[in-house]
């Protein structure tokens, strides 16, 4: 696991993958999020054509990987694996309260 960790935010701006660490506890929690691998539709609405415009820039980071790309696997050391959709914020703190209480955190 040495490695997934040593890698995991190369190419940050591209994967979208980030870490969360809790400073009290040094609990960490890999975050990679899961996509179709390209640029999402987005961008300024131009009023006087009625499309929506990319900005300078726009496609040059997916923000997310395929499902497949992903390195948070039983393989790679993982053990508590979750899914699901929209942000994974209030999930890890729900797991994080969950690891304070069962190793002696207030």
């Amino acid at each position: 696991m040495t490695d997934v960790r040593k890698n995991f935010l190369v190419d940050r701006d591209n994967t979208g993958k980030e870490i969360i660490t809790y400073i009290q506890t040094g609990k960490q929690y890999f975050v990679e999020y899961i996509g179709d691998g390209r640029m999402a539709d987005w961008g300024s609405y131009n009023p006087s054509t009625g499309d929506i415009e990319n900005k300078k820039g726009a496609g040059k980071f997916s923000g997310s990987i395929k499902s497949e790309d992903s390195v948070i696997t039983k393989e790679n050391g993982f053990t508590d694996i979750r899914e699901g959709k929209g942000s994974p914020y209030h999930t890890i703190h729900l797991m994080h309260e969950k690891y304070k209480k069962e190793n002696g955190y207030s």
